[in-house]
This record gives structure tokens, sequence and C-alpha cells, in this order.
């Protein structure tokens, strides 16, 4: 009897990838109905990358496999600081889907419903408040989450009173030695 090829080992994924919802969509012809699926899938690292992707196939797997490859090129970089919440309080709007991201204390958790939650926990967030306004399209919301994620700044790049007054003084004494 021959012996078997040792199998390779499975190589460990990059990403955390999610399926979010698959749904069967259909084209009107002169026949009838052309059915296709639609999938909507979130990928992320947990550690601060996250992306969704949308796509349609012939079948599920299909549909599944091109929305996962979308979804790796429209990777995002979300600010996550040590407590693992975000820096401040964001909102953002897609099409009808209105999401409402707050920073929680540690221990909170993620309050978060259905697309947000998923794409929160892929992100690397542990530590959130959210609310879904408006629609409730989950492939809306979860661009709209994406694009809050996005849009929020780390406390450096803040521009707060505190750090003008201490640069203040600096300028005003080079004013006073360049006038002598």
């Amino acid at each position: 009897m021959a012996a078997r090829e040792p199998r390779m080992p499975k190589e460990e994924k990059q990403f955390d990838e999610r399926v979010v919802a698959i749904d069967r969509v259909a084209r009107v012809v002169k026949g009838g109905r052309r059915f296709r699926f639609r999938a909507l899938v979130v990928v992320g690292d947990r550690k601060g990358k996250v992306g969704a992707g949308t796509a349609k196939g012939a079948d599920v797997t299909a549909a599944v496999a091109k929305a996962t490859e979308v979804a790796k090129k429209n990777l995002v970089k979300v600010h996550v600081d040590k407590n693992g919440t975000i820096a401040h309080e964001h909102e953002a709007k897609v099409a009808g889907a209105k999401i409402l991201l707050k920073p929680a204390a540690p221990g909170t958790g993620l309050i978060a419903g259905g697309v947000v939650r998923i794409v929160l926990e892929v992100a690397g967030v542990h530590n959130v408040l959210s609310k879904s306004l408006g629609s409730s399209n989950k492939i809306n919301l979860a661009y709209a989450t994406l694009t809050a994620l996005n849009e929020i700044q780390p406390k450096e790049q803040w521009h707060t009173t505190k750090q003008e007054a201490k640069a203040a003084p600096k300028k005003k004494a080079a004013a006073k030695a360049e006038a002598k």
C-alpha cells in the first residue's frame, strides 16, 4: 500500500473573517427570475484594522469569497487606546444609516447590536457604547461604523488650549530675544 503524503499544516489566518449577511437577490428576465446571492463580510485583525465588503455570486461560497477579497482591500486603521476603547464620541452617516459611538469605561464591554457589534469585535475594540439611528440596513450600518471608526482622532492629535498655552511662552521668549 502506498504511503500517504503528509498534509500541509493549515496556515494561521491573518484576519478574522465574519459573514454578516447573505441575501438572495433576483433579476427578472424574459423567462422568469435569475437568482444570485449577495454577501456582506467583515474582516479584521483584532488589533486595529477592519474592513467590510459586499459582493454577488452565482452561489453562496462565490459571493462570500468575493466579498472577503473586497473587505481586505478596504481596510481602515482604528485607533484603540490602552483601555480598549475609542478616544472620543463620534457620529457618522452613510445613506440612511446613522451610527453613534461613545467611549466607555474599562469593563463595560461592547454595548452594540448586530452588525455594529461584529465590526467593533473584529476591529479589536472592547469597551464602547453605540446607538444605531435611522435605517437598519445591515450594509449601510457596517459602512457607517467603518466611517465613524476611521474618522476618530487619537488623543495625541487633538488640538487643545493647554498645548497651545505651553507653546505660547516659548514663542514670546523667542520674540524678546530677537528684539534685543
